[in-house]
């Protein structure tokens, strides 16, 4: 086995999204008040800093102020302040617009901005290396690394020039090992590394089931004439039946260019629902023809998110480590928000670690992190939204009344709390029990195939490397998957990575296209057998996003 190299860190910070680029500079910031030096290394297995960064995205800028005051004279490109919120409930052929007395806190976004979250992040980036921290773009944390008595001691990078069989080419060059006294784990919603922090650990042990959804994206460079910079529009009902939660989002830019996305919830029952489909009929409402029409589509992605709320949240501090922002699920879905939330435990953590540093600790745990964060705002905010994604689990209508029985009448002090132990994948019912959907061909126009969508989406991946989308049992994915449920994986990805075949004897086989993986995780989360397991591949690999 050939020997890695090592590096030592007092910080090592996995992921540079904006929950471990705001730890690192909380980090040096701190720092730099206490005239003290502490290193800080920041892996991102994105080819750049932002290239993974998916979000709707309209952010609350409080936690920014909070981290960075005067973000506006250093140039942060929150460029676009929310002018109006509109919410429509669409049937089939028509939209009823909900009156803006109506429409609870959480749905308005007075003093927030309409972002390109990548572009945040990027910026965030240099404010970060401004600081003195070493950001690592193209490695990806393959592996977690631990004390001989079981603490986080750090993490190590994939191993570099691999073959599919497992042999070394002549550009193998094998993963760096990054010790640190502490390691702050921020790879977004269900990390590779973070769900086997969970298992580990224990740390969902008491919460509630994880509940996630697939956001899928797309922007567009739309006719001037369509375009109302500052407009928040969110919608609910079609094209999704009233069992199966989500919505929309339509943000306008500046420039005219306008962002639109669905949210399906990842507890969908029907296997036959393709959330990519779902998508694509949707801009043929004719509320949302018109914006798209004559226009041009210029990027697509997909991305998983936490919905669970303060429920879900597993314990985030453990031996050595913690998790931040989507990693360990702080995303408000009633406000259909993470960013604030991710620089906010960002900055939390931080603070605890420099505390720790200071004191002479290493590899402990970082309870002052969670002191922190239940004392804070983003605590009380996600506690006023405790209930959200679980009243939803029981249908459209009864989650659109308690929400707004919840945030309007009671302004978030309810005396209930709602538990959920079901995971997502467990929701799917066998293909018999459910209807066929027929989805319209696309036209090319406005509505689109996947391999299009992935071609802009700037994917790549070494076709000859080792397939990143790990099966526990070769077998189960006809045996069962296909035999039960349809072959729900060449639905619910919406990249077009798996794919039913006939082989030459006329017998079904599973084919894994990896080099189309855009790293959204759907499959990790809703394969009803729990048999995919989505691994690293090789940093620098999957999308590269166009501050999305």
């Amino acid at each position: 086995m050939t020997e890695r190299e090592s590096m030592e860190y007092d910080v090592v910070v996995v992921g540079a999204g904006p929950a471990g680029l705001s730890a690192a500079i909380r980090i040096k910031q701190l720092a730099a008040e206490k005239g003290q030096e502490i290193s800080v290394c920041v892996l991102e297995k994105g080819a750049e800093v932002g290239a993974h960064i998916l979000s709707g995205a309209v952010m609350d800028p409080k936690a920014l102020t909070e981290l960075i005051p005067d973000w506006k004279e250093k140039g942060a490109p929150l460029n676009t302040p929310v002018t109006e919120d509109k919410f429509l409930f669409l049937t089939q052929s028509g939209s009823r617009s909900t009156p803006a007395w109506m429409l609870p806190e959480c749905f308005q976004n007075h003093g927030n901005y309409i972002v390109r979250l990548g572009e945040v992040t990027q910026w965030l980036g240099e404010q970060a290396e401004a600081l003195g921290v070493e950001i690592f773009p193209g490695f990806a944390a393959a592996e977690i690394l631990y004390t001989d008595d079981g603490a986080i001691k750090g993490v190590a990078t994939g191993d570099m020039g691999v073959a599919r069989d497992g042999s070394h080419t002549p550009n193998y060059q094998p993963g760096m090992e990054l010790h640190a006294r502490y390691t702050l784990f921020a790879e977004g919603s269900r990390g590779h590394l973070g769900r086997q922090l969970i298992e580990r650990f224990k740390l969902d042990q008491g919460r509630n089931s994880q509940s996630y959804a697939i956001g899928i994206k797309e922007m567009w460079e739309v006719d001037p004439a369509q375009s109302r910079p500052g407009l928040v529009m969110h919608t609910a009902g079609w094209p999704l039946d009233a069992d199966t939660y989500g919505g929309s989002f339509l943000y306008h830019l500046k420039d005219n260019i306008v962002v639109v996305g669905l949210v399906v919830g990842l507890d969908y029952a029907n296997p036959w629902l393709s959330p990519f489909e779902e998508f694509q009929r949707y801009k043929t409402h004719p509320a949302i023809r018109p914006i798209f029409e004559g226009g041009k589509r210029i990027a697509y992605g997909a991305r998983s998110l936490t919905a669970g709320g303060l429920l879900s949240l597993p314990k985030f501090v453990f031996p050595g480590g913690a998790m931040v922002g989507c990693e360990a699920g702080f995303l408000n879905a009633s406000r259909i928000k993470g960013s604030h939330a991710a620089i906010k435990t960002g900055a939390l953590a931080a603070e605890a670690a420099v505390q720790a540093i200071m004191a002479g600790r290493s590899h402990d745990e970082l309870t002052a992190y969670t002191t922190a964060f239940e004392a804070s705002w983003l605590h009380d905010e996600l506690n006023k939204a405790r209930n959200f994604k679980q009243w939803f689990k029981k249908g459209r209508t009864v989650g659109t009344v308690m929400t707004g029985i919840e945030q309007l009448l009671l302004k978030g002090k309810m005396p209930w709390t709602l538990r959920n132990n079901k995971p997502d994948h467990a929701f799917l019912q066998p293909a018999a029990e459910c209807a066929r959907i027929d989805y319209p061909k696309p036209d090319g126009k406005l509505t689109f195939d996947r391999l299009s969508s992935v071609f802009i989406s700037n994917t790549n991946h070494e076709e000859d490397e080792p397939v990143h989308l790990t099966l526990k049992d070769a077998s189960v994915p006809v045996s069962v998957n296909l035999a039960k449920y349809g072959g729900p994986e060449a639905r619910f990805c919406p990249a077009g990575v798996y794919e039913f075949i006939k082989d030459d004897a006329g017998s079904d086989r599973l084919q894994i296209n990896a080099q189309n993986c855009i790293h959204c995780k759907t499959c990790d989360i809703k394969d009803p057998t729990q048999n995919i397991v989505w691994v690293t591949p090789q940093g620098g690999e999957g999308p590269v996003y166009n501050g999305m």
